[in-house]
C-alpha cells in the first residue's frame, strides 16, 4: 500500500502554445510553482446576450449572443525571502517575480504576444492568459529590496474558435445568415424566423439596400447580420 507524504500540491502556472486549434504545455518553458498555495480563487462565467431596441421599441428582450470565456482571480499569492517558508533553494523575492513574469506576462518574440498560460492544482485546471496583475510589497530590507509581497491575479480563459462556434450554437443570430427567398416569404417573417423578433425587419432593409421590402422576389438572396 502506497505510504502517503503529506506534500500538499502548488498551484503551478506553465506556459503553453496554441496550434491548430489545440492548447498544450510549452516543455521547454520552465513553470512557475507558488510558494504558498492561495487560499481560495474566484471563477466568473458569464453569457453575452444583445439588448439592441429597435425604432419604436419600449424595451428590448434580452437575446442570447454567445457564451463569454471563464475569468478566474487569483488573490494574495504570499512571496516570501525573509527565510520563515523553506525553501529546497533560497530565491529573493525579485527573483521569484521574475520568475513568475516570465511565464505569465513577459512579451513572447516568437509568438509576437504574451503566453497562453495552464494553471493546475489538484484537479483544478483552467487554460487562459493573464489580464490583471497587481504586485503589493510588504516588506523590505534596510537596503529597499523586497522581503514579501503579495500578487493578485486576474485571467481570462483560453477557448477554441471550434468550441466558441458550438457554445454560440451556429443557428444562433450571433453568425450571419445568407438566406435565399422563397415564395410567400416576407422580411418581417424571416427576421422572426431567425432573430425571433420580426421587428428587425427595417434594419435588415437597410442593409440589403431594398427600396421595397414588401415585394422579395423568389430566389433573391438576403444578408441577415450578427444583432451587435
Amino acid at each position: 500500500m502506497p505510504i502517503a507524504t503529506g506534500l500538499k500540491k502548488k498551484l503551478s502556472i506553465a506556459a503553453c502554445k496554441v496550434s491548430g486549434g489545440t492548447i498544450s504545455v510549452d516543455g521547454s518553458k520552465t513553470a512557475f510553482d507558488v510558494m504558498i498555495n492561495p487560499a481560495g480563487y474566484k471563477r466568473q462565467l458569464s453569457i453575452d446576450y444583445n439588448k439592441k431596441k429597435t425604432l419604436g421599441q419600449a424595451n428590448a428582450e434580452p437575446k442570447f449572443s454567445a457564451v463569454c470565456p471563464e475569468n478566474l482571480t487569483l488573490e494574495n499569492l504570499v512571496l516570501d525571502g525573509t527565510g520563515v517558508v523553506e525553501q529546497a533553494t533560497y530565491r529573493s523575492v525579485k527573483e521569484m517575480i521574475d520568475s513568475l513574469l516570465k511565464v505569465i506576462y513577459n512579451y513572447d518574440g516568437k509568438q509576437h504576444e504574451p503566453n497562453y498560460v495552464r494553471l493546475l492544482w489538484g484537479t483544478f485546471i483552467f487554460f487562459g492568459r493573464a489580464e490583471s496583475i497587481s504586485i503589493d510589497y510588504t516588506m523590505f530590507k534596510p537596503s529597499g529590496e523586497p522581503l514579501r509581497a503579495k500578487v493578485s491575479l486576474g485571467f481570462t480563459g483560453w477557448m477554441s474558435s471550434e468550441e466558441s462556434s458550438l457554445r454560440a450554437n451556429q443557428s444562433s443570430p450571433d453568425l450571419s445568415h445568407l438566406v435565399e427567398v422563397a415564395m410567400g416569404d416576407t422580411l418581417p417573417l424571416l427576421c422572426n424566423r431567425i432573430y425571433n423578433d420580426s421587428s428587425y425587419y427595417r434594419e435588415v432593409a437597410r442593409i440589403n439596400n431594398l427600396t421595397n421590402f414588401r415585394n422579395l422576389e423568389p430566389g433573391q438572396v438576403l444578408r441577415f447580420p450578427p444583432l451587435v
